[in-house]
């Protein structure tokens, strides 16, 4: 890197992390209980069942790290919960049998293997107007006003639509198999799983009221860190096993999933999450963000476990 890197230790970023993945849980287990009152038996069930499942809450946790680095001092748990809700929804399709058919996330049989395909898809669905209900009371609860809630849901869905997470798992769908230039994987990966995890940090960086020019630093960030988040995947699914991940791995080759480890090898693809990460951090120094935090974020990304 060109600049001075900001140092956080493990353990700050390891308490940071398991603080907000408690808030985040309890705010998550509030609306599954909602809906379990709310939606018809089993679809409310379903859904619950898939907010109730355990996660890192890493894009959550992003968002409220930005919220925090950037000057932020409310209750931003609720608004973060929005795009782990958005993340849920695309985890329970993600693991149909019609896209990667997977019996095991998170550690527990899959939405679908435990409630049925059809409801399973009804509940993914269902999940994004949720997603809506969960910012906007977020949103209230912070006191953003109407404006700003309105770029926030737009920076929320542009990046879960087919610009970003959705079309970006489209492009995956299609390159099963196929022969693909680097250029094009990198595409499809800050579409996949970049976009989302790029709009976490922002969504954080825009309710705390940050300027034009700290939002996009945070936006640089937050696409390097997705990168350097996919390509951590790519690796433990090749070198993992499936009670580290909590899912099955070694998926990739299974199904011929274009992937870094298939480009460069275990050592190479870990280089370049190294590399990603360190960018990431790049971006924010040169405008003047020397966040420990988000610094200890990224590198978390390139050395976790699971």
């Amino acid at each position: 890197m060109g600049r001075s890197t900001p140092q956080t230790s493990t353990a700050d970023v390891a308490a940071f992390l398991e603080e907000s993945r408690e808030a985040v849980d309890r705010v998550l287990a509030a609306w599954a209980g909602r809906l379990e009152r709310e939606e018809p038996e089993s679809l409310g069930a379903a859904m619950a069942y898939s907010l109730r499942a355990p996660g890192k809450r890493f894009r959550p946790a992003l968002v409220l790290a930005a919220y925090r680095e950037l000057g932020g001092t409310g209750p931003a748990e609720e608004l973060a919960c929005a795009v782990e809700v958005v993340h849920t929804y695309s985890l329970v399709h993600d693991d149909l049998p019609c896209m990667d058919d997977d019996d095991l996330r998170r550690g527990r049989p899959t939405t679908h293997k435990v409630f049925g395909v059809p409801t399973a898809t009804d509940a993914g669905f269902h999940l994004v107007p949720v997603s809506a209900r969960v910012l906007t009371a977020g949103a209230e609860r912070l006191g953003v006003a109407p404006d700003l809630r309105r770029r926030i849901a737009r920076e929320l869905y542009w990046a879960a639509g087919a610009a970003g997470m959705v079309g970006g798992q489209v492009l995956d769908l299609e390159a099963e198999g196929q022969e693909i230039a680097l250029d094009e994987l990198v595409r499809i990966h800050r579409a996949k799983t970049g976009a989302l995890i790029a709009a976490s940090g922002v969504i954080g960086a825009l309710a705390a009221g940050a300027d034009v020019a700290r939002v996009e630093a945070v936006r640089r960030y937050g696409l390097r860190i997705g990168l350097a988040f996919q390509i951590v995947d790519d690796v433990l699914d090749a070198t993992a096993t499936s009670a580290q991940l909590g899912k099955t791995a070694g998926k990739d080759a299974a199904q011929r999933k274009a992937t870094y480890t298939a480009f460069m090898g275990v050592e190479g693809a870990r280089q370049e999450a190294d590399r990603q990460a360190s960018a990431a951090i790049d971006h924010l120094l040169a405008e003047g963000l020397d966040s420990r935090l988000l610094a200890g974020l990224a590198r978390f990304i390139v050395e976790r476990g699971s």
